[in-house]
């Protein structure tokens, strides 16, 4: 069979299968609401979202209706489903899920393109995925603004709040690739990933300077650029003594992904350097409160921390153990990614990375812009 029918084949399964689970359920909320909407994708996916939005407690579905509650004594009360805000193991689960899913259909409309195969798609989304975290912090400074003053109120905002925000910020970067992608095709450009690179940068520029304005036009957004520089120097040493010990001691490790492993490291560097910085220091920088975690992961790994003895919590904090599972984490994914699987799917191994350091540096981003601006 030729390499063109294979691929028609892979493609035709793929959306097969999406469809079938699309199918399968949007059935299930036709035929059992209850069930199925409300008690699973409301109460773990839509719900915490809608929460978020509302800067409420929590939400809560009873008797037909949703209602949001205010104070943690209603939520705790509250009969389920109960949504909060944040994550969930399950909604991680489904998200991650998602999200591989996806990237096989990514695949295929790069295949389509004719673009992806060279390690410069990598570093051209490089930009978005900083974007991603500070546009989130700009929904964060709108939950405490007046609704007048708040460029994007609900139900709008839910479009830049997680998770919901990484399916804008994927539309938003398909139309920057397309635009890219055109301007090579007609001859205005030598290629698109300049192009695409300079899209980014000028999205991520444009939302921190945002924040900028909030902080010179309202009272609530601040300006602590020292959580910044703290952040950004914290993770850049993490990442350089980690590349050195492994270029050093275990040069293997890092042969497949080059210099793209470093971009790996060092976005769940900035993840975990910002949690520890955010969560355990922040009063000392300045700021008038420490940051507290969503992430299920995060509270347990922290809650991990608070076993040690008083003297060390009260010396190192009880977020390194985040960051020290961020750091092994993305070693061990630089591990994986070896040349082989470079050459076999090169697109596909290229936008699991991108999806792997935004996963890191998105979260990473919002959390240091939150605390630089006292959101």
């Amino acid at each position: 069979m030729s390499t063109v029918t294979e691929g028609m084949d892979s493609e035709q399964l793929w959306g097969g299968t999406v469809a079938a689970l699309l199918v399968a359920l949007v059935g299930g909320v036709l035929v059992f609401p209850e069930r199925v909407y409300y008690g699973f994708v409301w109460h773990y996916f839509w719900g915490p979202v809608v929460a978020d939005a509302k800067s409420a407690q929590c939400a809560a579905y009873a008797d037909g209706s949703v209602s949001f509650l205010y104070e943690s004594s209603a939520c705790a009360a509250a009969p389920e489903p109960v949504a909060y805000p944040g994550y969930t193991l399950v909604s991680e689960v489904g998200y991650a899920l998602t999200m591989l899913l996806a990237l096989l259909g990514i695949v295929f409309m790069l295949r389509r393109l004719e673009v992806g195969r060279d390690r410069g798609l990598f570093y051209a989304l490089f930009p978005y995925m900083l974007f991603g975290g500070a546009l989130r912090v700009i929904e964060d400074a709108f939950d405490a603004l007046d609704p007048a003053q708040a460029a994007i109120s609900f139900p709008w905002n839910t479009l830049i709040i997680s998770p919901v925000i990484y399916f804008t910020m994927f539309a938003v970067t398909l139309a920057a690739l397309l635009a890219s992608v055109w301007l090579r095709n007609s001859g205005a450009t030598e290629g698109y990933r300049y192009t695409l690179a300079g899209i980014g940068t000028a999205l991520l520029s444009a939302s921190v300077g945002y924040l900028g304005f909030l902080a010179v036009t309202t009272d609530y957004v601040d300006f602590f650029p020292q959580i910044t520089v703290v952040v950004l120097v914290g993770a850049t040493l993490v990442t350089w003594l980690t590349w050195e010990g492994l270029t050093r001691y275990a040069p293997e490790v890092n042969e497949g992904t080059g210099k793209m492993g470093i971009v790996v490291i060092w976005a769940h560097a900035v993840d975990g350097v910002a949690n520890v910085v955010g969560i355990d220091w922040a009063r000392e920088l300045g700021l008038p409160a420490d940051l507290v975690p969503k992430h299920p992961v995060n509270r347990f790994l922290i809650g991990v921390g608070e076993q040690f003895p008083e003297p060390v919590v009260e010396l190192i904090g009880t977020a390194w153990p985040f960051l020290l599972v961020k750091i092994v984490a993305a070693v061990f994914v630089v591990w994986v990614f070896d040349e082989g699987i470079f050459e076999e799917s090169p697109r596909y191994a290229i936008l699991l990375l991108v999806a792997i350091v935004a996963v890191g540096l998105g979260p990473g981003t919002r959390d240091m812009l939150r605390a630089t601006f006292g959101i």
